[in-house]
Formats: C-alpha cells, sequence, structure tokens
C-alpha cells in the first residue's frame, strides 16, 4: 500500500461513521464534509458503493444477528456487508474487507465491545455467503436497494416502469456539462476536450458527457467559465421557459428556489433578461454569487423566502417564473444515493403541500401572457402531474403547454425504450409549462 495512502480500517471506520449519520438525518454531503480531508477522496466512494447496497446489507445483518447492535456496530457491519456481499464488485478482496472491517471494529472507541461479535458476524457471512444471499432474494429491499414505501410508490405510480427506474437508480451518473453559449459553442467546446486527450459526447443541445468523470477543478475552462456541470434533464428548464418568449423591454424573470444557480446561470446564457434569483438560505445564496461571478453574469440575488412575497416583492409582475420547487429529489439518487435513505414516506405529503403553496403564491405574480415553469426532480406524481392537475383544476387563467412532463433516469441507449423519456444518459425530473391566460 502506498505510504500516503491512509489505512482500508480507518477509511471503513470512517464510511461507517458517514453511514451512522445519514441514518440520523444528516445529508451525504455534510457528513463527508465533516470526514478528515485526506480520508475524503477513499470514503466517498466506499460511501457511494455502501449505499446503492445498503438494502442488501440489512437484510444479510438481519440473517446474521437477531437482535439490532448499537448504532456504530451496525453501521460498520453494514458497511462491511455493502462491500462485500458481491465478490465481483467488490472495491477489495472480500477477505481484506472483513479482516480491516474487525480491526476497525477493535480500533475504534463506539465499537470495541462489539469487535468479538461484529467478528462472528462476518466470518460466518464468509461462509455461508452464497446461502444468505440467496435468502436475501426475495426481499424487495435488498433486491432493489430502496426503502420498501418507495418501491411501493413506484410500483403504484409506474406500474410498467418502477423496475427499469429502479434499476437506473442504481447506476453511476455520467459527468455531464454545460456549455456555456455566451462565450463557446458545444463543437468548438468539443474540440477543447479533444485537446486535452478526454473523450466525450454530444448531450442534448447544450452539453456534452465526459467519458470519464473528473474532478470540476480540473475539467478544462471550468474555472474560466466555458461550462458548469449539470445533468442533462436540468438543462432543460431555461430554454423551456424562455423560448418563444417576448417582451417590450429586457425580459423580468423570477428564479424561486434558486441556489446553486446553475438555471439561473443558464437562464441568463439562453437570453438577455433581467433576473431575480430568491434563495432562503443565505449561505445558499453565496453560492449563487459564486457561480454568476465564474460565468461572468449577473442576477440580482434575494435571501428572502420565495413563499412570502411581501418580503421581496415589488409589485412589479414578471414575464416568467421558474419555480424549481423543493421535492423529494427522488429523481437524482444516482448521484445522492444517499437521498432514499434520508427521506421519510410522510416527507412526500409535507413537500406536496410546500409545492402547491409556492405556486398559489407565485402565480399572481406573473403578467397575463407570461410563463411559470414548474419542475421538480422528482419521479413521484403527486409532486409532478398530480400536483399540476390540482393547480389548473383551481385556476382557470392557467395553460398547460406542451412540455415533457415526467422524465424518467434513463441509461444511455436503453432511454428510448421509455416512451416519454428524451434520449441520453439523464436524471429523473418533472417539467410543466404554464402560460397565464390575458385577461
Amino acid at each position: 500500500m502506498n505510504q500516503s495512502t491512509p489505512p482500508l480500517w480507518r477509511q471503513l471506520q470512517a464510511v461507517a461513521g458517514v453511514l451512522q449519520s445519514i441514518r440520523s438525518g444528516v445529508s451525504g454531503t455534510a457528513a463527508l464534509n465533516a470526514v478528515a480531508p485526506e480520508l475524503r477522496p477513499g470514503v466517498q466512494s466506499l460511501i457511494f458503493h455502501v449505499l446503492r447496497s445498503l438494502g442488501r446489507a440489512q437484510a444479510l445483518r438481519q440473517l446474521l444477528a437477531q437482535r439490532t447492535p448499537p448504532p456504530p456496530a451496525d453501521a460498520l457491519l453494514c458497511t462491511a456487508l455493502a462491500l462485500a456481499w458481491q465478490e465481483s464488485e467488490a472495491p477489495y478482496e472480500v477477505f481484506t474487507l472483513v479482516n480491516q472491517a474487525v480491526e476497525a471494529a477493535k480500533r475504534g472507541s463506539a465499537t470495541q465491545q462489539q469487535a468479538s461479535f461484529i467478528n462472528a458476524c462476518l466470518r460466518r457471512f464468509l461462509r455461508e455467503r452464497e446461502t444468505l444471499v440467496a435468502a436475501t432474494e426475495t426481499n424487495p429491499v435488498a433486491r432493489w436497494n430502496h426503502p420498501k414505501w418507495w418501491i411501493d410508490r413506484l410500483q403504484k405510480d409506474w406500474p410498467d416502469r418502477w423496475q427499469q427506474i429502479l434499476t437506473a437508480n442504481n447506476r453511476h451518473a455520467p459527468m455531464s456539462l454545460r456549455v456555456n453559449t455566451r462565450r463557446t459553442s458545444v463543437p468548438a467546446y468539443l474540440q477543447t476536450l479533444s485537446a486535452a486527450g478526454l473523450g466525450a459526447a454530444v448531450d442534448g443541445d447544450w452539453g456534452v458527457a465526459l467519458e470519464q468523470p473528473l474532478p470540476v477543478p480540473e475539467v478544462p475552462g471550468f474555472a474560466d467559465g466555458l461550462v458548469s456541470v449539470q445533468d442533462g434533464a436540468a438543462q432543460i428548464a431555461a430554454p423551456l421557459l424562455l423560448s418563444g418568449l417576448v417582451a417590450a423591454g429586457p425580459l423580468r424573470v423570477l428564479d424561486a428556489c434558486a441556489a446553486p444557480g446553475g438555471k439561473t446561470a443558464h437562464l441568463l446564457e439562453t437570453a438577455d433578461c433581467d433576473v431575480m434569483a430568491l434563495e432562503i438560505d443565505p449561505e445558499r445564496a453565496q453560492r449563487i454569487h459564486q457561480t454568476l461571478q465564474r460565468l461572468g453574469l449577473q442576477a440580482a440575488v434575494v435571501v428572502a423566502d420565495a413563499a412570502v412575497p411581501s418580503s421581496w416583492w415589488n409589485g412589479q409582475p414578471f414575464n416568467a417564473i421558474l419555480l424549481d420547487a423543493p421535492c423529494s429529489a427522488s429523481g437524482i439518487v444516482r448521484r445522492h444515493p444517499d437521498v432514499r435513505w434520508l427521506r421519510r414516506e410522510t416527507d412526500i405529503a409535507q413537500l406536496v403541500a410546500i409545492q402547491a403553496r409556492l405556486l398559489k403564491l407565485l402565480w399572481p405574480l406573473l403578467l397575463p401572457g407570461g410563463r411559470l415553469l414548474y419542475c421538480t426532480c422528482s419521479v413521484f406524481k403527486a409532486e409532478g402531474q398530480d400536483q399540476v392537475q390540482t393547480f389548473l383544476a383551481r385556476n382557470t387563467d392557467a395553460i398547460l403547454l406542451s412540455s415533457p412532463g415526467h422524465l424518467m433516469p434513463s441509461i444511455g441507449a436503453t432511454a428510448g425504450s421509455v416512451p416519454d423519456n428524451r434520449d441520453g444518459d439523464h436524471d429523473g425530473f418533472y417539467y410543466a409549462l404554464l402560460e397565464k391566460r390575458p385577461a
């Protein structure tokens, strides 16, 4: 092992710590940020692997131990099982993983007392692995590595597609880049990548997908504002809202819930417009400033609650509103595999209520003939088509224009098998473009 590489037992300790934090309600991003910098790259790779196999690991742990061990021991045991259950996909040799997990237990103050128990469970797993794995095959949480309520909801919403969605969710997402057409073009940027020895393919009308992911600072032209990291499905929003929309002067556009600023920037790259970007969280609002500065763009960034227009609106209506509403994030679990284990079934009704409130409060701020684009990175109908149908029933001055509707997470060339999916390898989203009837 390289002298500068932290020992595997230390990495496993840190991975188990991140898993325990996620189980307690901390986002994966925040939990990883708390990891020591020298451990973070390896830990991130391992925790993503664990989260994509956590359902299987939990089912195996239930067979190995009738009683749930204390949280630190359970997190370490599930970490080892998630990494080792499928030998062909294991990041290290299985016996090494087991040995190092036991070493991690012995050296951890919160797991020392359970080290013998963890050792016994993992040694039994090595002896009986095939039988134990086979015994979990009928468990849907083990089979699909999603909570049972999530699987049930997808089966209800998409009876012919739920298996495709879950399969896509457990794959790695590509690294997609949106080209800043104010500064370059997709063909020109492809040439830039080629000159750097990097393979890429066109991804939609505004983006490219790298053949191999890179650390963001190493992406050619990123620091100079030539490109932004953004999934292909998210790149639809700005052009869909603004295409063909005309006004006597510059378009007045509201980007509600705008952080981290990717869609705000794309609005400004797409058309000459005055954009107000709202964000309730001051720290997240700072990320919008950073994004715009890197890209050489300007918008009015306002720290305020979009649901309280009286605190930020000057009474001048908007030509266009982008409502990228708070949602379950059920469409982006390829990139954020912690989401499926963070969300609770009761969250959905609460989020639907927030979305409905934002639609109700922002709609009056739109000029007659103006457009509002409602979008969520969700594949649940309650946050998509059901939400919009309810809104249309209550607002007779709203017209649903041609828009994508639900986009399912897809896997490259198989995308065409889902009728309403655009080609490509992208996340799950919902889009509804609404127009206000002239008075």
